[in-house]
């Protein structure tokens, strides 16, 4: 780790959040962990709907707590023409706006883009929405599985007997949320190299989980036909998947015939890899089904920590199938930092996945309590007021 000082890339930056419950407040999180000042603005008396999502701890959500952390929280009623001119006062000075409104209701609030830039020449106003803001579908509401169903996404996940099947998290939010922090940081250096005036972002979840998609295109581009369900197996390499051991399942991943020589080494049966049938990629993924009866004959006299070791002296990639926890109390994820816990703090936070200089950005606060800088800001809401 370096001991070198350590400044936050994005210190002095400051974000209006106007968003909600997950793509927005993981993208403004995500700068939040940089050291941009985030004010989140929220329904008077209610606030955001994931402070209303469990699990809780101590009567405060969890969910809210992690993807809001480092945050300023301020109550603001936006159909208010207080609030909104204070929210006009409040844009003169800040560099980013971030909303996730279903498009068309910041311009009904009257804090879209082209009003707001009114108040701030060089703002940076992202938007982030299940469709985008132009497009057929642009006013369709949208959730993850939403966007996961109709990028093609869970055509290609789960197994046959299952049909197509949601990712275990909502990555369309997540994806979204990173896509747009990405898209911000680089306006932000965009702003003080060339690009001094106004900038708006458009990130939409279908966008992003269409993009990602790459083994999925290459085989529609090269062959017209859409891929299709094949379980935890990779389409196009074989071995690449899970595996039965005697008391569990075993990962391995072989993407090369070099690997899968050292595979058929490991299984004491290396004239395996000169079998017509497994030649190459093409023939094994042809054969799979031989080829398992092959590796699990091998694999179900082993435990999977016995399969994972042999495997990984010989070079090829394995591991076990962990859960959550097993992750999260793994030497590796202590190591890595991927939990830090602030001063103060029992409830851990969840990072960013990188480092700089050998250190670790994150947030120094926990989430705020709804409301909790109202004053701060000329804000003192003593009555419930409008829901959006």
């Amino acid at each position: 780790m370096s001991s070198s000082p350590f400044t936050q890339q994005l210190q002095g930056v400051r974000v209006l959040d106007l968003s909600r419950v997950l793509a927005g407040p993981h993208c403004t999180a995500m700068l939040a962990d940089l050291g941009a000042d985030v004010i989140k603005f929220e329904v008077p008396g209610h606030g955001d709907d994931s402070r209303h999502l469990g699990p809780f701890k101590d009567g405060e959500s969890v969910y809210f707590g992690l993807i809001n952390r480092g945050k300023r929280s301020v109550e603001m009623d936006f159909k208010s023409t207080e609030d909104l001119a204070r929210l006009y006062e409040l844009v003169r000075d800040a560099d980013v706006v971030v909303e996730n409104f279903r498009p068309g209701v910041t311009r009904r609030l009257g804090i879209d883009f082209d009003t707001l830039k009114q108040y701030n020449p060089r703002l940076i106003y992202a938007s982030i929405s299940g469709f985008g803001q132009h497009g057929p579908l642009s006013a369709n509401p949208a959730y993850d599985i939403v966007a996961q169903a109709m990028s093609g996404l869970m055509s290609v996940t789960g197994f046959t007997e299952t049909g197509p099947t949601r990712s275990g998290e909502a990555i369309g939010d997540l994806c979204a949320g990173v896509y747009a922090a990405w898209a911000i940081s680089s306006a932000l250096f965009a702003r003080e190299r060339h690009a001094p005036g106004p900038q708006y972002i458009d990130v939409a979840m279908f966008d992003v989980l269409f993009s990602l998609q790459m083994t999925g295109l290459s085989n529609l581009f090269a062959n017209g036909v859409a891929p299709g369900l094949v379980g935890n197996r990779h389409p196009v390499s074989t071995p690449f998947d899970t595996y039965r051991a005697a008391d569990g399942q075993v990962v391995i991943a072989v993407a090369s015939n070099k690997l899968f020589q050292r595979l058929c080494e490991c299984m004491g049966k290396p004239g395996l890899a000169s079998d017509p049938r497994f030649a190459d990629d093409p023939q094994r993924t042809q054969n799979e089904p031989a080829l398992r009866a092959e590796i699990e004959h091998w694999t179900g006299q082993l435990s999977v920590d016995q399969a994972c070791d042999t495997l990984l002296d010989a070079g090829v990639p394995s591991s076990p199938v962990w859960n959550l926890a097993q992750a999260a109390d793994s030497e590796q994820a202590h190591v890595r930092q991927l939990l830090v816990r602030p001063e103060g703090c029992e409830q851990p936070l969840v990072p960013q996945p990188v480092f700089f200089n050998g250190h670790k950005p994150h947030a120094l606060t926990l989430a705020p309590r709804l409301g909790a800088d109202n004053e701060a800001f000329g804000l003192n809401k003593q009555e419930l007021s409008h829901e959006l």
